[in-house]
């Protein structure tokens, strides 16, 4: 029997070293599938309930995994399904390739059933690399450059295939003209800059007395370089929210993750610095880094189209972060004080003691900082974390500290909602030795999450290690969104919009075969989080935590916190009572820094 074109392209996969693509089928796709059962499922045919969710689950595999994810695709509704994912994993530069179908050649213009522009409604999220394979002979140069493109670039990529040439048999290119031959892999590479701009860098960085770090996910594989220059300058290090896991939580010159779900140490170390060094970042928001001209500032990005974007640097190197920080290491001077590094320190100190107490602040029914602030103290060693977008998010950024080898990510530039579950799904087949869990909202887990919990009913039994947990803060609100309307509009939370129906979470769970409890009271949150981590089987959590209790912002003053009370002052329900009875106090108590504002450097000044 000869080769077909869809044979072709899964060995190919196999050749690459694809263990898994996730996928969603349909008749754009009927010779792949064909070609799937004729290899045995090699690689894995991964079925989520929906495209959107094959992408995030694919863009949860590369980032857990270091490796490209792939995903594929019908032609027309389940093409765009794909979009939102993809997008995902483009802006957060994460290497995935997308096989999408496409209608017969022979119906193309015709506007034919399911018939859809692919290339022009690609070109965007697949700008990278996005071709059509019309013809066998295009194939396996254009496979091979959508994988290699994917991962040198860290971006997106697409084939399009059409069903007809799907079932064409395949034939290779030939040592002829108009022929493009092709080869599989690539190296792995280590680009640095020049020594020259290495030493113009290190002059600057030198030159400051207080020396403050960012670091983004481009710093993750130069976890001990990055220790040895903080030491080195006496500098404090901040992080992005998709570094998070570069560098440990418990070193206590981390200050924690920066922007509007940052710290207060965070803030701080960026508004008194002198010196500003970034590595490995995008980090959009300019008001969170210093003021133009405080700061003398040095970037190193491995992407020459990412340095220089987010603040007027003097040196931009363009190279790997860890090649490029041992190529600098040897230029810099030890620091000769060491008054910096203590206030950095003595800052971070206070804003845990913080974090502690607004996790103990009473609330109705639960905090949703003690949920977070419980499951720090019980994370396994290996564990793997995924958050939804939403106030989630804040308590992921805020409460978790993550230490060695564990890893966490989220949305991180396009702030989607809904990858959480799907994030933590790719991660399993990635790491199936290892736990994970994922951090959602209501809202996420109604929209993406509830339906995903099949996945994992279908999977969970080949994983080695069978714990997942999904964390549901059911609070009956679109709470992020609810707070952005009263800190910024000082409008009352607006029910049409943002009331959302209670749902059974863990009984949904149970009714799949894996397990689930619903926690109400906040003495249970821990025996939960315990069963939930020693469960032989995926389970979920639906924690009934209370949706006045704010996601404030680091930068945030007391006016603008009593502004928001007082929108909900305004509003609407029963349960705004526990803010009625008492909200200033509450979130005066919650306030980073309050009950230590008279000692602080600037106290009685709001920057």
């Amino acid at each position: 029997m000869s080769m077909k074109v869809s044979d072709h392209i899964l060995q190919r996969l196999r050749a690459w070293e694809v263990e898994h693509v996730f996928a969603y089928p349909g008749d754009g796709i009927n010779g792949l599938l064909a070609a799937w059962g004729r290899a045995d499922n090699m690689p894995e045919f991964v079925q989520s309930r929906h495209e959107e969710m094959s992408a995030f689950e694919a863009v949860g595999y590369a980032k857990f995994s270091g490796r490209v994810g792939v995903c594929a695709a019908t032609s027309g509704p389940g093409a765009i399904h794909l979009l939102n994912g993809l997008y995902d994993a483009k802006l957060d530069h994460v290497p995935v390739v997308a096989i999408v179908g496409q209608t017969n050649r022979s119906a193309m213009g015709g506007s034919y059933q399911q018939e859809v522009d692919l290339l022009s409604l690609y070109k965007d999220v697949a700008s990278d690399y996005c071709e059509m394979v019309t013809v066998p002979e295009q194939l396996p140069n254009v496979l091979d450059r959508a994988m290699r493109t994917a991962l040198a670039r860290r971006s997106v990529t697409a084939v399009i295939i059409p069903a007809d040439v799907q079932e064409l048999d395949y034939s290779a290119p030939g040592h002829a003209f108009k022929m493009v031959p092709s080869s599989l892999g690539m190296s792995q590479y280590a680009p640095v800059p020049a020594e020259a701009d290495v030493e113009r860098a290190a002059e600057v960085l030198n030159a400051g007395e207080k020396v403050a770090l960012l670091i983004g996910q481009g710093a993750r594989g130069a976890r001990q370089e990055v220790m040895e220059v903080a030491d080195r300058l006496g500098a404090g290090v901040a992080k992005a929210l998709l570094g998070k896991d570069a560098l440990d939580d418990d070193l206590p010159y981390v200050t924690g993750a920066i922007g509007l779900l940052g710290t207060r140490p965070s803030y701080e170390l960026m508004q008194d610095c002198d010196t500003l060094l970034v590595v490995g970042s995008s980090f959009p928001y300019t008001q969170f880094l210093p003021e133009f001209g405080q700061a003398r500032a040095v970037q190193i990005d491995i992407d020459p189209h990412m340095v220089g974007l987010r603040y007027p640097f003097e040196v931009n190197l363009v190279g790997d972060a860890r090649a490029t920080l041992r190529r600098l290491l040897p230029h810099l001077r030890q620091a000769g004080n060491d008054g910096w590094r203590k206030t950095i320190e003595k800052n971070t100190a206070r804003w845990w003691e913080v974090m502690e107490r607004r996790a103990a602040v009473d609330a109705d029914p639960i905090n949703p900082e003690y949920v977070a602030h419980t499951l720090n103290g019980l994370l396994p060693d290996d564990v793997i974390l995924a958050a939804d977008s939403g106030s989630a998010a804040n308590w992921y950024a805020r409460h978790l500290r993550l230490r060695g080898g564990m890893r966490g990510s989220l949305s991180g530039t396009l702030a989607t909602m809904g990858p959480g579950v799907p994030y933590v799904i790719g991660a399993k087949f990635a790491h199936g030795d290892r736990p994970a869990i994922a951090l959602v909202g209501d809202g996420a887990m109604q929209m993406n999450g509830l339906a995903e919990l099949i996945t994992i009913a279908k999977y969970w039994q080949q994983w080695e290690d069978p714990r997942l947990v999904v964390a549901v803060f059911n609070n009956q609100d679109l709470n992020q969104v609810t707070w952005e309307m009263r800190a910024m509009s000082g409008a009352p939370q607006f029910l049409p919009s943002q009331s959302l129906p209670d749902v059974a979470y863990a009984d949904f769970a149970r009714s799949l075969g894996l397990n689930g409890m619903r926690v109400e009271k906040p003495q249970d949150v821990r025996s939960a989080w315990e069963a939930a981590l020693a469960a032989d089987r995926p389970f979920v959590l639906d924690f009934r935590t209370d949706p006045a209790v704010p996601p404030i912002p680091p930068h945030a003053s007391l006016d603008q916190i009593e502004a928001a009370a007082a929108s909900v002052l305004k509003g609407d329900s029963d349960r705004t009572a526990m803010v009625r009875q008492g909200f200033k106090a509450k979130v005066q108590e919650m306030l980073p820094g309050s009950r230590h504002r008279e000692d602080r450097p600037g106290a009685g000044e709001e920057r």
